[in-house]
């Protein structure tokens, strides 16, 4: 039988409710990506282009998300736990299921990309439609399930290394980008945690080169106004 081990105060538990704060930007770019993909215009390319390449981020960032969950959070909870190993496994089985439709909508993208063509726009919109549903739903049984154990079987850096994990395998350029979808629709007190752990210098970065970045990027790919478009980072 497997021993479990709670972290002790010198070891003290991670706050999990970070991993609610990212989840909640990745659930609205997964809607806004059917959402936006749908409106536009047969034939309009450049229009899709701009798309495609949000998309392209939205899946490096979930695919090195989940690759850090894969190498850093499944085996140290498995280890530990007994009758919650069903549970484990069940996450990432979902993974799995949510690889499976990013590559889908990946396969259908080039044609639309190219053509921007309205056959094609439909494909795209249905496979992004089931990797919204399959990914919700590991969202959602993770934080209801999940979370809760890896508070109490994980330490603070055990926690930490998926973090450390992303910064690594995600290209410098993007991070910025990244932290701006967390941020986005964080409140007062979670924007202040995410940013107290950064060190100063990728603090001063955000606020004078990353958050007026993200703001144009989302005035492009959501057609917003300058004052919408910076509302939610602003705050």
């Amino acid at each position: 039988m497997k021993t479990t081990r709670t972290p002790t105060s010198a070891q003290a538990g991670p706050d999990t409710h970070e991993m609610v704060v990212i989840h909640r930007g990745l659930r609205r770019e997964a809607r806004l990506l059917v959402e936006l993909v749908a409106a536009v215009t047969p034939g309009d390319t450049a229009r899709a282009r701009i798309l495609a390449d949000h998309f392209r981020d939205y899946l490096l960032g979930l695919h090195n998300h989940h690759h850090g969950e894969d190498e850093h959070l499944w085996p140290p909870l498995l280890a530990r736990v007994d009758l919650e190993a069903d549970l484990v496994l069940l996450m990432d089985e979902q993974h799995e299921r949510v690889a499976a439709t990013l590559s889908a909508a990946q396969q259908a993208l080039p044609a639309w990309e190219r053509t921007a063509g309205e056959a094609e726009r439909d494909t795209l919109v249905a496979r992004l439609v089931e990797h919204r549903t399959v990914l919700v739903e590991h969202l959602d049984d993770e934080e209801r399930s999940l979370l809760p154990l890896a508070a109490r079987h994980l330490s603070r850096s055990e926690w930490d290394a998926m973090g450390e994990h992303f910064l690594e395998r995600t290209p410098k350029p993007k991070l910025l980008f990244f932290l701006g979808m967390a941020l986005e629709n964080a409140d007062r007190d979670e924007r202040a945690s995410m940013l107290a752990a950064l060190p100063r210098a990728a603090r001063l970065l955000w606020y004078t080169v990353g958050r007026p970045a993200y703001a144009r990027r989302m005035r492009t790919v959501r057609r917003t106004t300058a004052t919408a478009a910076t509302t939610a980072t602003s705050r």
